[in-house]
């Protein structure tokens, strides 16, 4: 809650509402700033090409089928399979990485002498940030003809073992969120809340929860990249790879750190919560915040070290700023979780502690707006991602829930305001909580403090004022009710006998309608109850946040699902069909009017002498006049080239170069430069599988 600065000076009102339009003015601009001048990266793997191309129709049966991906990928034996018509593999083992010049690669080797008809290509793998991936498409030999193969309708990791999985990393990010921000809670706003129930259950509720998600999470890894059978869960084997993983690894280390936080916790909630205050308990606190903060770092490095922020680009850098942002997360939303709990369930909370909590959070939401932008200047790149594309769309959706969540915590932070200036004009905390005295006419006993008064009626106050009508029945009926208590329990005259047992009923008896008594006094203070309402609402909205997150930690980025959209300038090689070899290539100047998409034909498409013919079109496939076009073959695999081509222009968008010499056959690559001012020019690379 309290995503707003504390009061200062006379207008408390005004201040926070100030802030909180300030830092939505900040986040808008940056916005606009940091997605105008983005630059290309990809993270969340996708198939950006292939060879033979989807619904291809190609002269004769290739030698393999390659695919070209946007980032480093884990395949396994059985990754690339190439089905026949008839359904039967036509591949010969396990696909071999062909990686080379910054171009994911693999391919699979096909059988020789396969007949015409239509084949059916389906991949699988695992991307760099621990998500699995899958396909499939279709190509044909001499023509396309009927195939039995059905191309699957999902993609990896759905199921029931995807849903599962699914629910375990839900769980994950909340057990973290109720661990981390609630020990953050109890050490930075209200130390004495280590000695309350409810909130050391709320923290160790935390603690199971991710303890468990984690395990079911290790167990799950296996048959939700792989098989996807749950019985597969308990594969021995299985579990040694996912052990020798990236993600298997993060996993095993959180689960050593949260050996490590149920030390923690031990001591947070047994030495330190009956330590009295001094100089021993601040020491201790101390030690505590340290040690805290580094399991917590490690915890939230475990997602870093295996989700998007390990991969893309500057991954020094955004993996650490992905654990400030899950720190923050934690520190605002547990916090939130362990501030409803206590108001609810803990009623000797002061008011000192939830302004204490409105400023931490007020500092998690900075955090928060500033490593969100960062995060989303690497996930989206352009403005189009984030309209067009499902991660766009559900950063949106983040965004407006969060701006929602920051409206409700002004509203709670005036409430707070209101409460503490009602208790600090004419408030007192009471010496002892259901004396006589406090029973008769419901005043502080001598002695009583006005310092920090606590938001309940049992250890705080509440202004008769507010609500005489109800207080006075109350008072009234608790002590008919004791006075009853103590004629049915035949004690009350000096130097009457007492019946011990009838002494301890009287004695629970006054407990339970001093209780009732308590609850009726902070039920009647209007403060408390709105802000416990408006609390009640802003964990709610959270709930709906963290949902809303988790999703984005599973979907594909912006750029990367835009990136596959139009292909990748280094896809694989182009088919050829009948001899004469056909490419498209997009490119983008990064200048005015500079996007546009060269075809290229190459005929006959054999070694020796070839005619080239280039059409540049804008978008829209109109004819593209531009002041220059450069050409060059180059075959990597025997160190030939890069060989020279200048065509000519022939008419607006048409260029030619004649009598193109190709000495050998091969995959060769061929570059093109598009010049479309003085200035703005782009390369692009094609390889193409010649003669």
């Amino acid at each position: 809650m309290a995503a707003t600065a504390p009061h200062f000076g006379p207008s408390p009102a005004r201040r926070p509402l100030a802030a909180v339009a300030l830092l939505a003015a900040l986040i808008g601009l940056l916005y606009g700033l940091v997605l105008a001048g983005a630059s290309p990266a990809s993270a969340h793997a996708a198939l950006t090409g292939s060879d033979p191309q989807d619904g291809a129709v190609v002269a004769t049966a290739p030698e393999e089928v390659t695919l070209t991906f946007s980032e480093q990928i884990a395949m396994g034996d059985d990754s690339i399979r190439v089905l026949d018509p008839d359904g039967k593999r036509a591949d010969d083992g396990a696909p071999r990485d062909l990686t080379a010049g910054g171009a994911v690669r693999y391919g699979v080797a096909l059988h020789n002498g396969l007949p015409d008809g239509t084949y059916t290509v389906a991949w699988q793998a695992v991307s760099a940030d621990s998500h699995p991936v899958s396909g499939a498409f279709t190509f044909s030999v001499g023509a396309p003809s009927e195939t039995t193969v059905a191309l699957p309708s999902s993609g990896a990791g759905g199921g029931l073992v995807g849903a599962l999985y699914g629910i375990a990393r839900y769980a994950a990010y909340a057990g973290f969120i109720l661990l981390a921000g609630g020990s953050a809670f109890v050490l930075a706003c209200w130390r004495r809340g280590a000695g309350s129930r409810p909130l050391q259950r709320l923290v160790v509720r935390g603690w199971i929860t991710l303890t468990a998600s984690t395990l079911a999470m290790l167990l799950l890894r296996s048959p939700y990249t792989g098989s996807g059978k749950l019985a597969d869960a308990f594969d021995l084997d299985g579990l040694q790879a996912v052990l020798d993983t990236k993600p298997g690894a993060a996993l095993v280390s959180r689960l050593l750190l949260l050996g490590a936080s149920a030390l923690f916790i031990a001591v947070l909630f047994g030495a330190y919560a009956k330590r009295e205050e001094g100089k021993e308990k601040q020491d201790l606190t101390f030690g505590l915040a340290i040690g805290g903060a580094v399991i917590a770092s490690g915890i939230a490095g475990t997602w870093a070290l295996a989700e998007h922020a390990s991969t893309g680009v500057q991954p020094g850098i955004a993996m650490p700023v992905d654990v400030l942002h899950l720190l923050a997360v934690a520190a605002w939303l547990g916090g939130l979780a362990a501030l409803l709990v206590a108001l609810y369930r803990a009623p000797d909370i002061t008011s000192g502690a939830v302004r204490r909590f409105s400023r931490m959070a007020f500092g998690s939401v900075v955090v928060l707006a500033a490593t969100g932008l960062y995060q989303s200047w690497r996930q989206l790149g352009s403005w189009s991602a984030l309209t067009g594309t499902r991660y766009g769309q559900l950063l949106l959706l983040k965004v407006a829930l969060v701006a929602v969540l920051v409206g409700v915590a002004w509203i709670s932070r005036r409430w707070t305001a209101r409460l503490t200036a009602g208790a600090a004009s004419g408030g007192t905390v009471p010496a002892a909580a259901g004396s006589p005295q406090d029973e008769q006419d419901g005043t502080a006993a001598a002695g009583s403090v006005p310092a920090e008064p606590a938001v309940s009626g049992s250890t705080g106050s509440v202004d008769a004022s507010k609500a005489p009508a109800a207080k006075a029945t109350s008072d009234a009926s608790v002590t008919t009710a004791v006075a009853q208590a103590e004629a049915t329990a035949g004690g009350g005259a000096a130097g009457d006998d007492v019946d011990p047992e009838r002494a301890a009923q009287l004695s629970r008896q006054r407990a339970a309608l001093t209780a009732t008594k308590e609850k009726r006094a902070r039920d009647a203070d209007p403060e408390r109850s709105g802000l416990r309402r408006s609390v009640l609402v802003e964990t709610g909205i959270a709930v709906v946040l963290l949902v809303v997150t988790t999703i984005l930690t599973s979907t594909e980025p912006g750029r990367t699902e835009e990136e596959a959209a139009r292909g990748s300038t280094t896809a694989a090689a182009t088919p050829v069909t009948g001899g004469q070899v056909t490419a498209s290539l997009p490119f983008d100047t990064g200048g005015r009017g500079g996007k546009g998409t060269v075809r290229m034909d190459i005929s006959p498409g054999g070694t020796g002498s070839n005619n080239v013919h280039l059409w540049i079109e804008a978008p829209g496939s109109l004819p593209m006049d531009v002041p220059e076009v450069k050409l060059a073959f180059t075959l990597v695999s025997k160190d030939i080239g890069p060989l020279p081509v200048v065509p000519e222009r022939l008419t607006e968008g048409h260029w030619t170069a004649a009598n193109v010499q190709i000495p050998m056959a091969g995959d060769w690559k061929v570059s093109v430069t598009v010049r479309t001012s003085d200035i703005d020019q782009a390369t692009v690379h094609k390889n193409v599988k010649i003669g």
